[in-house]
């Protein structure tokens, strides 16, 4: 194992020791990182979908180290997340990312009753945003009962995780369905991905395919892409379909080919060539990905996607881990979408330092899996 590995990793575990502190004392999940202080997210309050990665990164350090400093701040901040979940209205499909990552971690760490039964209340949740002409509605809101979004691909886990736990069919033939739509519907031939596809809710026709949080219509928003790249290949390896390891690795192909020189990731894989806008979130999360589907596939195919994520996660340890003791977060340049949506451009954004730490633990052998349903 490289050097470096295990001195980011280190640093990371210092920083968020750290961190978990001040958080505490701020009494929020936080959404981002600035000088000193963590900023809870933009919108919608402990409700916002990323609220579950900040336990989750106490998780997995909390396993690695040992350190009940970092499982006390994990359950600090999942008691907020259980009473949004109690509250409901403002939930949405995201609740995958939400409480498989920190009621499900908490669960497959400590075996705590709650947890579980918490986990599998989100799972139900998901399950019934399910439009039985064949997708998961993304969001509420009388005009967006058709909106579906390759988001969702990561939030299967928590499908496939509970029919593990209930041996209950329903919740991964669901996950399968919603799964199949999305290459259908969303994944174009050459591997790129639509964000976002609208359907109509009674009869499953596509009726538009808008460019969401990338740059127009037909563009490759790299997150979408790092989501979809790493959805499929969990849905691959919590089914045992290879169909979806098949698909993951043309969405693969396709996200390799596009990792600048430097090893960053732009927002847009189509952007203009002189608009310099990176989401590193996306690296990170491609990264994970690329890891998984390496072990999966093996071989010399297996080498280049782990020659990919290391490219990527040494580019962003040398040319955008901020471990100064000045700032709250590591991950910089991490970029919410292309047009500015408010939830922020080439700052820190927590969610990235999660992959980024996520990553760290596979290379480590220390990572919690806690998207796998077993």
């Amino acid at each position: 194992m490289e050097k470096w590995i295990d001195e980011a990793f280190e640093r990371a575990a210092k920083k968020f020791a750290r961190g978990a502190k001040i958080c505490a004392q701020q009494g929020i999940i936080p959404y981002t990182g600035e000088k000193d202080r963590y900023v809870p997210s933009p919108y919608d309050g402990n409700s916002w979908w990323t609220g579950g990665f900040w336990p989750a990164i106490m998780w997995q350090l909390y396993n690695a180290t040992g350190d009940g400093l970092y499982m006390h701040e994990a359950l600090r901040a999942e008691k907020l997340l259980t009473d949004e979940l109690r509250r409901f209205d403002l939930l949405n499909h995201d609740v995958g990312f939400m409480y498989l990552l920190s009621c499900g971690a908490h669960y497959k760490l400590t075996g705590d009753a709650q947890a579980r039964t918490d986990t599998l209340h989100a799972a139900t949740l998901l399950a019934g945003r399910f439009n039985p002409v064949g997708f998961i509605r993304a969001w509420p809101g009388e005009d967006r009962t058709g909106f579906a979004i390759v988001d969702c691909m990561m939030n299967l886990s928590l499908l496939y995780w509970a029919g593990e736990q209930t041996h209950d069919p329903r919740f991964e033939k669901i996950a399968r369905i919603h799964a199949d739509t999305t290459i259908r519907e969303f994944i174009r031939e050459d591997g790129s991905a639509n964000h976002i596809v609208v359907f109509d809710s009674s009869t499953g026709e596509v009726l538009d395919k808008p460019g969401g949080q990338g740059i127009a219509p037909g563009s490759s928003w790299s997150r979408g892409q790092a989501w979809a790249l790493y959805g499929f290949t969990l849905s691959g390896i919590n089914t045992g379909d290879q169909k979806y390891i098949d698909v993951a690795r043309r969405c693969a192909k396709y996200f390799i080919s596009n990792i600048r020189e430097d090893g960053l990731t732009d927002c847009d894989f189509k952007q203009p060539k002189d608009v310099y806008l990176i989401d590193n979130i996306a690296g990170a999360c491609a990264s994970c990905g690329l890891l998984e589907l390496a072990n999966v596939v093996g071989g010399e195919e297996g080498e280049g996607y782990r020659a990919a994520a290391m490219k990527m996660l040494k580019g962003l340890n040398d040319l955008c881990a901020d471990w100064s003791e000045e700032s709250a977060g590591i991950l910089q340049k991490c970029t919410a979408a292309y047009h500015d949506d408010g939830a922020g451009r080439h700052i820190n954004i927590l969610y990235g330092d999660y992959f980024f730490v996520e990553a760290l633990c596979k290379l480590r052998g220390t990572d919690l899996r806690l998207w796998m349903a077993r």
